[in-house]
């Protein structure tokens, strides 16, 4: 029986020997025999400060066989310096489980202190309890008690100036975007002139329209006749007014100045025939509104080309 027992010791002492750095064996200090034999890698024990989190990982695997932890450690406050995360199981490249157990310093002492990651007990299905031995560390303060005053280690430090955000990549995108917005602009106004131009010369009211703003008399026979060559243009034939019906059912969009045409057609009739007869001379000649006529067919011609 001691012999057996000798031998169980050594068994256990190469076991511990042969165990990586940053791996412990887990047992059960009160009880070895309950406890389950497991791969456990430990946080580094020094160089922690107020914010760190130590990762505790235990592998769930006993002698080749999976083990089931019966509950995960709960998140909780452990201590003054300590604070438990919410545990999780991973996998890793090899398809091994491993239980993570995280711990998250959430003071900072005034000098270099030892505290220690708490001792768990974890029950698994089926098989031994897992036990994780307390896991002493070592945490520091965040500043030194004293300071140097030295060069840049000064007691309190001025404000940290902003720095100015990066710009030049919104400038260029901006200078883009209005030189484009100007070629856009610029190609319009030029397709509006280039369009009224062409309007101008090409349909009978906008150029007839174009010839009287020319004119300084509006009542004078030249004005009259631009007028009657807009009407023979549009109607591609001399118009008078007994052939103004036929106009108008080839242009049905003059119809609404029908009743302006028909008086056009008979003041120019009485200008141009009956100027000179004693009736007509002994009476004063209002002046005949010819540009608005002129600027209501163009207006009506603008419509029906567009």
């Amino acid at each position: 029986m001691r012999a057996q027992r000798r031998v169980h010791a050594a068994v256990l002492m190469l076991a511990l020997a042969a165990a990586p750095a940053g791996l412990a064996l887990a047992a059960e200090p009160a009880n070895p025999a309950a406890a389950a034999a497991v791969a456990i890698e430990q946080p580094r024990s020094f160089g922690h400060v107020l914010g760190d989190v130590l990762t505790q990982r235990v592998l769930l695997e006993q002698q080749g066989r999976p083990l089931e932890p019966g509950a995960l450690p709960a998140a909780a406050r452990i201590d003054l310096w300590l604070e438990r995360r919410p545990s999780r199981i991973e996998i890793d490249a090899e398809g091994r489980r491993w239980l993570a157990i995280e711990y998250q310093l959430i003071n900072a002492p005034r000098a270099l202190t030892a505290i220690s990651l708490p001792a768990l007990t974890i029950a698994t299905t089926p098989g031994p309890a897992i036990a994780l031995p307390a896991w002493p560390v070592s945490i520091g303060p965040l500043t030194p008690p004293e300071v140097l005053g030295q060069g840049d280690l000064q007691p309190l430090r001025p404000d940290r100036p902003v720095a100015a955000l990066p710009t030049y990549a919104v400038e260029q995108h901006l200078k883009f975007s209005l030189l484009a917005l100007f070629a856009v602009l610029l190609a319009w106004f030029a397709w509006w002139a280039w369009r009224n131009m062409r309007e101008a010369q090409q349909l009978p009211f906008a150029h007839a329209w174009r010839e009287l703003k020319r004119i300084d008399d509006p009542a004078s026979p030249e004005a009259w006749r631009v007028m009657h060559r807009a009407l023979n243009r549009s109607a591609g034939r001399v118009v008078h007014g007994a052939s103004l019906p036929q106009l108008l059912a080839d242009a049905p969009y003059l119809r609404p100045l029908q009743p302006r045409l028909e008086d056009f057609y008979r003041e120019s009739t009485r200008r141009f025939f009956f100027a000179e007869s004693t009736a007509a001379s002994a009476q004063p000649q209002a002046t005949y509104p010819l540009k608005p006529l002129c600027r209501a067919l163009r207006n009506a011609e603008k419509r029906h080309r567009h």
